[in-house]
Formats: C-alpha cells, sequence, structure tokens
C-alpha cells in the first residue's frame, strides 16, 4: 500500500477533461453549469465593494473557481456588517458570490473548468501567440531585407544617373542648363579638332603616294580631310566655293526651357469684319527702333497707295530682291547651312568622318605590310617608289595611326554624338532631360519604399514587444492552473503526487 501511496498519477493534458469525466469526478453536462455562472458572475460583478485587490481579480482575463473563493473571503471582510445572529449574511452581494461557489461545487463543473481552460491555453491561445511572434519576426527579417534591396536600388539609380551625366560631360545639377552650355562649347571644340587635323599632312601625303604608285590613282583622295588639315574648320561656304566669305549669317537656335517646353499660342485676336479689322493681333513682336517703312494707319492717302507708305516716292520704281539660303545667297555671304562649319553640318562631318576611318584602315594594314617586308623581295617592290614612302618606319607609321585614332575619338565619343544630337534637334535635350530626370525619381521611390519598409519593420517589432509579455502572463496562468489542478487531484486520491503532462506554453 505504501508503495502504491507513493506512485505518481501521470496525466496527459490533452486528455484530462476526459480522464475526469471517466472516473466521475465530473458530469459531461458541466458546460451548460459553466454557461449559468459566467451569466450570475457577469450579473454579479456589476456591485462590488471598493477594493484593490478585488479590481485586481476582475480585471483578468476569465475569472475560475478559485478566484471566486478568494472574492467571498474579501467579501466576509466588507460585508460583516451583514451578518445576522446566525451566522448568515443579508448582503446581496454575498449571498450571490456564494449561490455562483456552490454552483461550481455541484458535480465539480470547477474542475471540468479549469481542465477545459488549461486544455485551451496549451493547444490554442499559446501556440497562437507565439505563431504571431513568429510571424511578426519572419515579418521584420523580410522587411529588413527589401529595405536594403530598396537603399541599394536608389543607390544604382543615382550611380546610374551620375554615370549618364558623366558621359554627356555635365554634373547633374540642373541638366537642360548644362546640356545646352555644352552645345554653346560645341563650336570652339570643333574648331580644335580642325587644328589638331594638321599634324596629318605628312599620312595624308603617305596616303596619296602610295595610291599614286601602286594603283596609278590620278583623282584626289581624301578631299576633305586634306581642305581641313590646311585651312581647319571653316564654313562649309568656303569648302563649296572656295573662297571664304565676307558675311556669315549663322541660324538662330532658340534655347529651351531647362525643365519644361511649351507649344507656342497663336493669338488671331478679332478677326470680325468691319470697323476695328485693323487691330488684329498676329501674335507678331517687332523689335524697337526697327523702322520698317509701313505704316498701317487707315483713313489716310498721302501715298495713293490705300494708306501704306512704301517710303518711296510714286515714280520711283521699287526693286525687290528675293534671295534664298544656300546657293542663291549674294556672293561672300554665308547664310544657311553655309555658315555652319564643316564639322557642325551633319554631311561634311560625316564625310570627314568618314576618310578618316579610311585612313585609319590604310595605316593599320601599311603597319601589317611592313611587319612583312623583311625579305629582299618585298624590300624590292618599293625600290622605285617616291621617297615619302621608302622613308617611313614603322614607329612614325604607328605614332600617325595614334593622332588618326585621337581625332576619330573625339568625334565619335558618345558624349559628341549626344552633343551633335542635341545641335541637330534641341527637343533632344528635353528627352535627355526627361530620361535622367526618371533616374532619379526612381531612386527617389525606392527611398521612399525603404522608409516605408523601416516603418512597417518598426510596426513589427512593436507588436512582437506588445505580444511576448502576453506569452509570459499566459505562461504564468498556465502554471497556475496546472498547479491548482494538480493538487485538487492529488486530494481526491489521498495525496498521491499528480503530474500533469505536456503543459508548455
Amino acid at each position: 500500500m505504501e508503495n502504491i501511496q507513493n506512485l505518481p498519477i501521470d496525466i496527459q493534458t490533452s486528455k484530462l477533461l476526459d480522464w475526469l469525466v471517466d472516473r466521475r469526478h465530473t458530469s459531461l453536462k458541466w458546460q451548460s453549469t459553466a454557461l449559468t455562472i459566467r451569466e450570475k458572475i457577469n450579473a454579479a460583478i456589476q456591485d462590488m465593494p471598493e477594493n484593490e485587490e478585488i479590481r485586481q481579480l476582475l480585471s483578468g482575463s476569465y475569472i475560475h473557481y478559485f478566484h471566486c473563493l478568494r472574492i467571498v473571503e474579501l467579501l466576509k471582510g466588507t460585508e460583516a456588517s451583514s451578518k445576522n445572529i446566525f451566522g448568515r449574511y443579508s448582503s446581496q452581494r454575498m449571498k450571490d458570490w456564494q449561490e455562483i461557489i456552490s454552483l461550481y461545487e455541484k458535480d465539480n463543473a470547477y474542475l471540468a473548468e479549469l481542465a477545459s481552460l488549461l486544455s485551451r491555453n496549451v493547444s490554442y491561445e499559446g501556440p497562437a501567440l507565439r505563431k504571431q511572434v513568429a510571424k511578426a519576426q519572419q515579418l521584420q527579417q523580410e522587411l529588413s531585407r527589401r529595405e536594403v534591396e530598396c537603399q541599394s536600388g536608389a543607390a544604382d539609380m543615382r550611380d546610374h544617373y551620375y554615370a549618364a551625366c558623366k558621359q554627356y560631360g555635365i554634373a547633374g545639377e540642373n541638366v537642360a542648363r548644362e546640356l545646352q552650355a555644352l552645345v554653346k562649347d560645341l563650336p570652339t571644340v570643333l574648331e580644335k579638332t580642325g587644328k589638331e587635323a594638321a599634324c596629318l599632312e605628312e599620312a595624308i601625303q603617305l596616303y596619296t603616294a602610295f595610291t599614286n604608285f601602286v594603283c596609278d590613282w590620278s583623282e584626289p583622295v581624301l578631299p576633305m580631310l586634306s581642305f581641313i588639315q590646311r585651312k581647319g574648320n571653316t564654313t562649309v561656304y568656303e569648302w563649296r566655293t572656295g573662297s571664304a566669305p565676307t558675311v556669315i549669317e549663322r541660324p538662330v537656335v532658340e534655347d529651351l526651357p531647362p525643365d519644361t517646353v511649351t507649344e507656342e499660342t497663336i493669338d488671331w485676336g478679332n478677326l470680325s469684319s468691319g470697323a476695328g479689322a485693323e487691330e488684329v493681333n498676329f501674335g507678331i513682336t517687332v523689335e524697337d527702333g526697327v523702322d520698317w517703312g509701313i505704316s498701317l494707319e487707315s483713313g489716310k492717302e498721302e501715298t495713293g497707295e490705300g494708306g501704306i507708305d512704301w517710303g518711296e516716292s510714286d515714280t520711283a520704281a521699287v526693286e525687290i530682291e528675293v534671295v534664298d539660303a544656300g546657293t542663291n545667297c549674294p556672293e561672300g555671304v554665308a547664310r544657311g547651312e553655309d555658315a555652319l562649319s564643316l564639322l557642325e553640318s551633319p554631311e561634311t562631318r560625316s564625310q570627314f568622318i568618314d576618310e578618316l576611318m579610311e585612313l585609319e584602315l590604310f595605316l593599320c594594314q601599311r603597319l601589317s605590310e611592313m611587319s612583312e617586308e623583311g625579305d629582299m623581295v618585298a624590300m624590292s617592290q618599293f625600290q622605285l617608289a617616291p621617297s615619302v614612302i621608302q622613308a617611313q618606319t614603322t614607329q612614325r607609321v604607328q605614332a600617325t595611326l595614334a593622332d588618326v585614332r585621337r581625332l576619330l575619338e573625339g568625334l565619335t565619343s558618345l558624349r559628341m554624338q549626344h552633343l551633335f544630337m542635341i545641335q541637330a534637334s534641341p527637343r533632344y535635350v528635353e528627352r535627355v532631360s526627361d530620361m535622367l530626370r526618371q533616374k532619379m525619381k526612381q531612386a527617389d521611390i525606392l527611398v521612399l519604399k525603404s522608409a516605408s519598409m523601416a516603418e512597417r519593420r518598426q510596426e513589427a517589432l512593436e507588436e512582437q514587444a506588445r505580444l511576448e509579455p502576453r506569452i509570459d502572463l499566459l505562461a504564468a496562468r498556465t502554471k497556475e492552473l496546472q498547479k491548482l489542478i494538480e493538487d485538487d487531484i492529488s486530494k481526491r486520491y489521498n495525496k498521491r503526487p499528480v503530474n500533469l503532462m505536456g503543459v508548455h506554453v
């Protein structure tokens, strides 16, 4: 008997309620009794005395049998004046709570309720809270990763922006203005390129002599390259006519606004007929100080020509000279396309680049041939060649080739291509500005996303901080329930030790 008395009773928590019902410690109908008890508790707590401990008991998440026992003990002190000579309390408060305890003790409904509450904490409440904490932690990791990605993406976008600006040769502070400033400096850059072409005299002579010697070629070679090598980056007019212009009238290109471009709106004014028709505004602005010799005052007929004063007498013959740009311009006047320099005009610049590439290919081929002309047969082929051919060495050809390639790079670099496109189409500035602004806009969007991720991550961290104390509190209450149930069952079995298995939150 002593050995049996010391044997512990091990009960699996998930099967505790079934264990109690099987051993008739409680009834299957305990739930209906529990519902009645809950209704009475909700009614009883509406009228309670001012007591700090009672207030703390009632503030708990769930009031069970042992809480009610403690409330009755506290009411014995607060309701002592209502006790009659028979030792009974006339206070309705005391009667309500004594009735609740009586219902709890009927068929041990309190034990079934405690077992159900313990099982719910272990099987549902605890796992649910732990799952929420794990979800908050996982969300923090995911948001932290996405925050870093957004920051990295924003940095990459900014790097792409400044790399693109570097290709254009600008700082990127005000793209439109900086690009327009580069175009204004373009004539100076091309003038310098034209001067640098002077170093190609020997290469051109070598190419000319070689073609004449090998192919008996009589026509001029590299005409554009030879012209710029001799005279520099002159006007198209001088290249076309052979003489320098006396007057250069360059085409006027209006600068675009730095940020936005708006279409010009023509104000046609009031087109009504009759009086006042002379007040039509065609949206044309005449510069101050320019006298066109035209009078539009109606009602005056000094000239006899409908009020128009042509600045001539009636008998004078009016000679009108109509000139157009290009070949029809007056002699010595470079106008329109003729006023551009050779390296500004797309057509002549393309010819110049083509001839540079032709010269580059010749020099490369010549270097390859000179490296193979070690035998006597190859040397004898050029015994009758001009001195300019025989005097060439590999080092001199390589140096000339380097000069040619430097000129080609200066004209065909990505930066120069953009500048030529800007010069040809000023609206290209707007497109480039929009493209670059888009990169910065994407970087700013990623920065905002990163800030949003950081904010959400902080919210998830706060959620975790809010849930963790609830888990600790639930664990403490679960341990308390476990101890109460184990002690109660132990009393029923002559204080044999009772162990509830699987209790963890």
